[in-house]
Parts: structure tokens; sequence; C-alpha cells
């Protein structure tokens, strides 16, 4: 095999397991999802805000905590600010 086509083989297999990772995480946002949704009906009974800067905050704290890289923190921060932006726009079931 020439250099090229082990490189192209390489690509492809990455791009499978990117994709394999894509799958999951869709699962797992859809799954945050589920949970956030829930919290967010239980609120009310809670006499609590629907918006927590604070938790907020302790999330970002947390995903800094599990980071391990390549990624930077400010780069998961600014993932988790769109996730909780989009969180907060999903209409209730």
């Amino acid at each position: 095999m020439s250099e090229e086509t082990n490189a192209l083989a390489a690509i492809e297999e990455h791009r499978a397991k990117i994709d394999e990772i894509d799958r999951e995480l869709v699962a797992l946002l859809n799954k945050r999802a589920g949970h956030s949704l829930v919290i967010r009906g239980l609120k009310p009974d809670a006499r609590m805000g629907l918006y927590d800067a604070r938790r907020e905050e302790e999330i970002f704290a947390k995903v800094n905590s599990y980071n391990e890289g390549p990624l930077y923190n400010e780069y998961l921060r600014e993932i988790y600010v769109t996730i909780l932006k989009v969180m907060k726009e999903t209409p209730s079931a």
C-alpha cells in the first residue's frame, strides 16, 4: 500500500469512530435534555426560579474538573453555554 492509501484508510477509520461518538453524543444530549425538562417541571413546586446563574457556574466548574484535554476549558465553556441555552429554549413536552 502506498502512503496515500494508508493515510486515506486511516482517515476513514477515524471518521467512522467520530460518527460513532457523534451518535453517542446525540443520545447523551437527549438524555440530558430529558432530565433538564423534569427539573424545569419541578422547580415551581420547589419555589425555585427557572434560571439559576449559580448552578450554571457549578456546571462550568465541574466540566473544567472533568477535562483532561486536548480541548481547553474555555472551549468547553463555549460548548456548554450553547448546550444550556438550547436546554432553556427546548419546549416542555
